[in-house]
């Protein structure tokens, strides 16, 4: 009898290709693999399919049927089953898991964009996927939580990270069926190779000192050093928590939300010279130039904005602090 493995390369090609089969690349792949996995079988087995010979020490049993998914499609892989031990082919499957990583990659992703279960079954289907249960997804999204879970606690040993910035994200989560706002905190630094790094990301209901404060000590236990200079927007617990964690570093307000709120007391028609005026003065060559461009435009906006003019004055030293 004729091992169901045992394929004439030449032979099979061309009955595919006369065929032209929609199916080709899958029908391909399950002969290859069930080819290897028999292959592999009767390395274990000492002889070949049906062989007799005083080499042997197992046998075959028969097979056992697994779905396994993959970009080509859904396949049909017939394991050999032996009559002493088991067989497993770990070069192929993970055990308990019948998709390959290169599928699970593609719903984890799908998952974290939000395409909804219902939108990624039709999505599978057009690879000839069957069968992919909401359960299935699941499971293929938990090795993205492991991913980012192993990334929010590594440690942070490539510092000093001379400066950081700090800011919150609002985002819209699924919890309990309803959809509610959560706040990311985040902070990204510069490392000791001069790139910029995220260092962290936590999620919290509100953003306030307390989240603040427990987001910076997980920085600074996970290793955060050689702190600097902090930017961040003027968010009272934000500045707090910074000064109780990091009591060496400079704190400098993020210059595009100080611009937002000088925007807002500034007349619409007058924005576009204000913020020429203020660009200005961080485009100096050193700290004398900066601090001399800043008084010259103190002055130009005292007269015909003083109201501007006052809220840049209160707000120098913040705006400032990247001079020494």
């Amino acid at each position: 009898m004729t091992a169901p493995y045992s394929i004439d390369p030449t032979r099979f090609l061309s009955e595919q290709l006369e065929q032209a089969s929609p199916d080709l690349l899958r029908q391909m792949l399950q002969t290859f693999i069930t080819a290897l996995m028999g292959a592999e079988a009767d390395a274990v087995c000492g002889a070949e399919y049906g062989q007799v010979s005083t080499e042997r020490v197992n046998s075959r049993n028969g097979y056992r049927h697994r779905d396994f998914d993959t970009r080509a499609g859904s396949l049909d892989v017939a394991i050999p089953k032996l009559r002493q031990g088991t067989y497993f082919p770990d070069w192929l499957l993970e055990r308990r898991r019948r998709a390959e990583a290169a599928l699970t990659s593609v719903v984890a992703t799908c998952y974290l964009l939000g395409v909804s279960t219902r939108r990624m079954e039709k999505l599978v289907e057009s690879l000839g996927i069957t069968r992919l249960s909401k359960s299935q997804v699941s499971i293929m999204a938990r090795d993205l939580d492991e991913q980012v879970e192993a990334f929010r606690t590594r440690p942070l040993d490539a510092g000093p990270y001379t400066f950081v910035a700090a800011d919150a994200l609002v985002l819209k989560v699924r919890e309990g069926g309803r959809v509610a706002n959560v706040h990311a905190l985040v902070a990204t630094g510069v490392n000791v190779d001069g790139h910029r790094e995220v260092l962290g990301i936590q999620a919290t209901s509100s953003e306030d000192g307390a989240g603040w404060l427990g987001f910076f000590r997980d920085l600074t236990a996970r290793g955060l050093t050689g702190v600097k200079l902090v930017t961040s927007d003027a968010h009272a617990g934000l500045v707090a928590a910074i000064g109780a964690t990091l009591p060496g570093a400079s704190w400098q307000r993020c210059r595009t939300h100080y611009a937002a709120n000088l925007m807002s007391l500034t007349p619409k028609t007058s924005w576009p010279w204000v913020k020429t005026l203020l660009h200005s003065v961080y485009d100096q060559p050193d700290a004398d130039a900066v601090h001399a461009q800043f008084d010259r435009v103190l002055r130009a906006l005292e007269e015909k904005l003083p109201n501007v003019a006052d809220h840049l004055e209160t707000a120098r030293a913040d705006v400032l602090a990247f001079t020494p």
